[in-house]
């Protein structure tokens, strides 16, 4: 049976890997949603009206959309179908992504409610990166009997218990 941290894992990995590869979609065609196809298309003009310097690089509006729209679908594919260290990476490169677009978002002054999904979606990924590197919680170590049949703790716990008295 799996344990509660690799269902977590699991589930937020599935679930994140959808939503990153819904909102990718939505940022490089207009099939999924002509409305908010047209609503990314404006708000990735403000991004790049509001720093010159993509300008000066040769990044348009249409180039950082389109990028981060690809990203966004090849790491939530990546966060769905991948097992193992690969997610961890595509978890990084989100969590990235969604500082960066909160740095925009804070740039051209939008409200909180136009970026509150962000702001969740990074919160999880948080998440989700922190479970999955904390380490495998190891099983108790095995009691050994002795000779009488009594139950003898492990040498390193004898021997810290050496010096306590048992109280009845």
């Amino acid at each position: 049976m799996a344990s509660p941290r690799t269902i977590t894992i699991v589930a937020l990995s599935v679930a994140l890997g959808l939503f990153f590869v819904f909102m990718g979609t939505i940022k490089l065609t207009p099939r999924l949603s002509r409305d908010a196809y047209n609503e990314m298309k404006r708000a990735y003009k403000s991004y790049v009206r509001a720093l010159p310097m993509l300008k000066k690089m040769g990044v348009s509006s249409i180039l950082l959309r389109k990028s981060i729209g690809a990203l966004e679908v090849a790491c939530g594919i990546v966060m769905t179908l991948v097992p193992g260290r690969p997610k961890d990476v595509a978890n990084f490169l989100l969590l990235l992504l969604v500082l960066a677009v909160l740095f925009f978002h804070q740039l051209v002054g939008d409200p909180l409610k136009r970026y509150a999904h962000a702001l969740v979606f990074g919160i999880l990924l948080t998440c989700r990166l922190l479970i999955a590197r904390q380490p495998e919680e190891q099983p108790p170590d095995k009691r050994v009997l002795s000779v009488n049949g009594d139950e003898q703790p492990p040498a390193h716990e004898a021997a810290a218990e050496k010096g306590k008295m048992k109280v009845s």
